[in-house]
């Protein structure tokens, strides 16, 4: 169920990507939108009806979020209460629990170390 599902999903998202490509911009009947050059006692108004380009758009985007629930709700039913960075984790050997020691720092003196350098700059005290 899940592979007819995925494969559902994927044959809408390139559908989709394909007829949203095919429509022409919006930007095209910008004047007619706001009443300019347009039949003024149209039905549908200024904008007209749907094209079938659109009312297939929403169709498919439909097809697309619905698919994209349910691989969702498919993934978190089928989980095994494992999150994906301890499956890394277990594919690695690596035991979560082990802390790795942390390098002690230099002692604290009352002058910033400065790389040797033929500047002759003095170091600059550090604030306590």
């Amino acid at each position: 169920m899940d592979l007819v599902v995925t494969v559902a999903h994927i044959i809408a998202c390139f559908t989709l990507i394909f007829v949203v490509l095919l429509q022409k911009g919006s930007g095209a009947d910008m004047g007619s939108a706001f009443g300019g050059g347009g039949n003024s006692e149209s039905v549908f108004g200024a904008a007209g009806s749907g094209s079938f380009l659109g009312k297939l758009t929403a169709g498919i985007a439909t097809i697309y979020m619905l698919t994209s629930l349910t691989l969702a709700f498919f993934t978190t039913s089928h989980g095994d209460g494992v999150s994906i960075m301890d499956k890394s984790n277990i594919e690695k050997k690596v035991d979560p629990q082990v802390e790795i020691p942390a390098t002690p720092l230099p002692p604290k003196s009352g002058v910033a170390e400065t790389p040797s350098s033929t500047t002759g700059a003095k170091p600059i005290p550090l604030p306590e």
